[in-house]
């Protein structure tokens, strides 16, 4: 067997987690107190409960010793890394471990003939690539014979899109499980278990933390326990004992932790709704500066910048519309981007997208015909489909008349041809009237001239 030497045996390769490990009552005072208190078993997990529910699929995974090729994506502090951990305490297969930063296809060789002779001892091997993305495409194509064959089961953790960081015939063979960003409710119990470990945790410094501390905390975690959990340390650490030994932790003591101040948006609260009525109806007044402010306003009290972003697309189609096609796919882009870089950088793309929208042509024509045509279902119900417009895939759907008097449009000048599209009960009602705003003014130019070259009546 290749020995591959103290460096890289000591700090690359790790397997079954020792590092990790911890006997009950065994305290691991030297590492953070994120890593002191990681959970160990699944009952103490927090979040992710669409994986991790009762009978949910890696649960079950889990449970039943039976994991397969999976990629761990998401957020930052969310538990990839804690489930990983997991796994390694729970599964009979043997597993290794190391990080992407550190380790080549050197190493990956080295693993997988450790992997071949285990299983010919009847033995399976976990593999565990943290920070998967950072491999680059040789060393993402070594695993792929590994894991066609079975001879390792894979699974990478990233907080970049595999979509775009992990090769497609790698992807193809791993099933994507995505994390989610911890709620607050969930950051908070996560906190006030880290507060109540005496072994690993502050319980026996006699911690207390103040409600509006714990409230800030875990808002501006931004859904990552590891920042909520390092800042409750720095607190922790410089706070002084009152007469009964109690660290009481203030909200500016966690604010100087997090250098962090607090602002006022109470998610789920009044002032939370002020301030996006605030910011969608700047966006709307095409004012890009009190656009901006808004924004910032949301994104430095704590906001979700994805909620930002969603309520962004759904102005770019109900403020904008086709009075300028591409601001819908600015506003996803700009989701996209954030969900691709983060904090902070991310802001930036919420930024461009929100001066982009408040600059836009503005229209709510698209909005206006989509309510309209919506009436017409409600009050008319589900009217039959003509039988010209039919698809007839059948013999006996041919002889029923499907498709029977259909024009192909492409066979017509121009590609336009008078043919009716609607049930008989509607008529031909117009929904869609476009404005005389941006590129919507082209469009109604060019379904006049439709119109009247059918003989369809406005």
């Amino acid at each position: 067997m290749i020995v591959l030497g103290l460096i890289w045996e000591a700090v690359n390769r790790v397997e079954l987690f020792d590092a990790l490990k911890s006997k009950p009552g065994e305290s691991r005072d030297l590492a953070p107190l994120a890593d002191r208190v990681r959970p160990e078993r699944l009952e103490h997990f927090v979040g992710q409960e669409h994986l991790l529910g009762p009978k949910r699929f890696l649960r079950s995974l889990i449970e039943k010793d039976q994991l397969q090729s999976l990629i761990f994506w998401g957020p930052p502090g969310t538990g990839k890394t804690t489930l990983a951990s997991i796994i390694a305490r729970s599964t009979r297969s043997r597993f290794v471990a190391f990080s992407a930063v550190l380790s080549g296809v050197k190493e990956i060789r080295q693993v997988v003939q450790e992997a071949e002779e285990q299983r010919a001892l009847g033995r399976g091997t976990i593999l565990f690539v943290d920070e998967i993305h950072r491999f680059n495409k040789a060393q993402q194509d070594a695993f792929l014979p590994h894991v066609e064959r079975g001879t390792i089961i894979l699974i990478g953790a990233t907080t970049e899109n595999p979509s775009f960081e992990v090769n497609s015939a790698l992807l193809s063979r791993c099933k994507v499980l995505t994390l989610r960003s911890l709620t607050g409710e969930e950051i908070g119990r996560i906190l006030v278990r880290a507060l109540r470990d005496e072994d690993n945790g502050l319980g026996k410094w006699k911690v207390e933390l103040a409600p509006e501390a714990e409230k800030f905390l875990t808002e501006m975690a931004h859904g990552d326990a590891r920042v909520a959990l390092n800042a409750l340390e720095a607190a922790a650490a410089v706070a002084a004992p009152d007469s009964r030994g109690l660290r009481v932790l203030s909200l500016p003591m966690v604010e100087e932790a997090m250098q962090r101040k607090a602002l006022l948006d109470d998610k789920g609260g009044e002032e939370h709704y002020n301030v996006i009525s605030a910011f969608h109806k700047s966006l709307r007044g095409s004012d890009p500066d009190a656009a901006l402010y808004w924004l910032a306003r949301m994104i430095e009290a704590g906001e979700d910048p994805l909620y930002v972003a969603r309520r962004m697309v759904r102005f770019a189609s109900e403020d904008i519309g086709v009075a300028d096609p591409q601001a819908l796919g600015v506003a996803l882009g700009s989701m996209e981007a954030f969900h691709f870089v983060g904090l902070p950088e991310g802001e930036l793309a919420l930024a461009e997208a929100a001066v982009y929208l408040a600059t836009a042509p503005k229209s709510n024509a698209i909005y206006k015909a989509y309510e309209s045509a919506k009436g017409d279902v409600a009050k008319k119900g589900a009217l039959p489909v003509p039988l010209h417009i039919r698809n007839a895939p059948t013999r006996l759907m041919k002889e029923l008349g499907y498709g029977r008097g259909y024009r192909y449009a492409h066979d017509y000048p121009e590609g336009l041809v008078e043919q009716e599209y609607f049930p008989k009960e509607l008529g031909n009602p117009i929904y869609y009237r476009p404005t005389e705003r941006g590129f919507e003014k082209i469009i109604g130019q060019r379904l006049e001239a439709w119109r009247k070259k059918t003989g369809r009546k406005v």
